[in-house]
């Protein structure tokens, strides 16, 4: 494991490693850029391949939330925590305890909250031994869980997206393809359904299969949803669903959706253009969430946060239109807006 020959290395400011024995805690911390301030990113826990595959997660995922935190405006850098192991099988609360140990060790550089693999009450769990926790306050709407705002944020997002492809954001009888039917994409298939959409559901695990399909989605098979003939096509799963194999077979015109790290590289989002399907940079549409544990940190406030994130659609917008004049991708375009934020170390907030 070479950092710096990674592929996602990207001047990365700090990445650190962790071993714990007593535990077996084994786990990556990475810093793309702070600033604009303290790297605030989710913590995920998974049973990577390899540690190859968990440095360039981590890598991947930190550069992507030092952009996503510049374009909703916050004051925040990016980073991003992932420990090694079966969520369903490795986790304990000696293994939390040691994974807050090391985030209180780096003093601040890093701020942790719920991501893939990670609950609510790990967090909680996580914040008994350090301070730098987020996403764990009690009450509000959601008890300190940011998936709801993450799904009301590409809500947001694919309403936008349809006003600008067909000049309505109507939701009545369209149709949604979605990738992932977990915390996020539930939520998502609430909010889609509730305004008329036909939503159209698929997830490797049968009980998220079973709500989604309570919440009143179709249920298709995996290997059917990016090909599925639907209005719009929303990823909520795993990062890298869209490769130089699976963007040709979207029927798709609009792709919006949670997962971070949906295109497996540039080329995708270019292609995407070219095909005159309109992406939502998954940066943008996904920042619900950042934005919530944001505010919970800051002043608690769920009032805050929901007029926050209703300002996605409109940035959402101004890219959809500078890339449609410059004939850029939108992954490019949001990228361009963000690193004029964060290299200059201002931040313009979302409203």
């Amino acid at each position: 494991m070479t950092v710096f020959n990674s592929p996602y290395f990207d001047g990365h400011e700090l990445v650190a490693f962790k071993h714990d024995a007593r535990s077996g805690l084994r786990a990556i911390v990475a810093v793309h850029n702070s600033n604009l301030g303290p790297a605030l990113g989710g913590c995920r826990m998974y049973p990577y391949a390899n540690d190859d595959c968990a440095l360039d997660d981590v890598l991947r995922l930190s550069r992507s939330m030092t952009y996503k935190s510049a374009l909703a405006g916050l004051p925040l850098g990016g980073g991003k925590a992932v420990i090694m192991g079966d969520p369903s099988k490795n986790k304990s609360r000696d293994l939390l305890l040691a994974m807050g140990r090391f985030i209180e060790d780096l003093g601040g550089r890093y701020i942790t909250a719920e991501d893939s693999g990670t609950t609510v009450a790990d967090l909680k769990i996580i914040a008994e031994s350090s301070s730098y926790v987020s996403g764990v306050l009690d009450g509000g709407r959601h008890g300190g869980d940011p998936s709801p705002y993450t799904a009301e944020g590409v809500f947001h997002g694919i309403k936008a997206a349809l006003k600008f492809k067909h000049g309505s954001a109507d939701l009545a009888d369209v149709h949604v393809a979605i990738q992932g039917a977990g915390a996020v994409g539930r939520h998502l298939i609430s909010l889609l359904i509730l305004e008329g959409a036909r939503v159209f559901a698929a997830d490797i695990n049968t009980r998220n299969c079973e709500l989604a399909r309570l919440a009143g989605a179709h249920i298709i098979a995996c290997d059917e949803i990016l090909g599925f003939a639907a209005d719009v096509l929303a990823p909520c799963a795993m990062g890298a669903a869209i490769n130089a194999d699976t963007v040709e077979i979207i029927q798709a015109g609009i792709v919006a959706g949670a997962a971070n790290n949906q295109l497996a590289n540039a080329a995708q989002g270019e292609r995407l253009r070219q095909r005159g399907i309109i992406y939502a940079p998954d940066f943008m549409i996904n920042a619900g969430g950042i934005i919530d544990v944001y505010y919970q940190r800051a002043e608690g406030s769920s009032a805050s946060t929901s007029a926050h994130i209703a300002g996605i659609a409109a940035s959402l917008t101004e890219v959809f239109e500078r890339s449609a004049a410059s004939g850029v991708s939108t992954a490019a375009v949001a990228e361009g807006m963000a690193e004029e934020r964060f290299l200059l170390g201002k931040h313009t907030k979302v409203a």
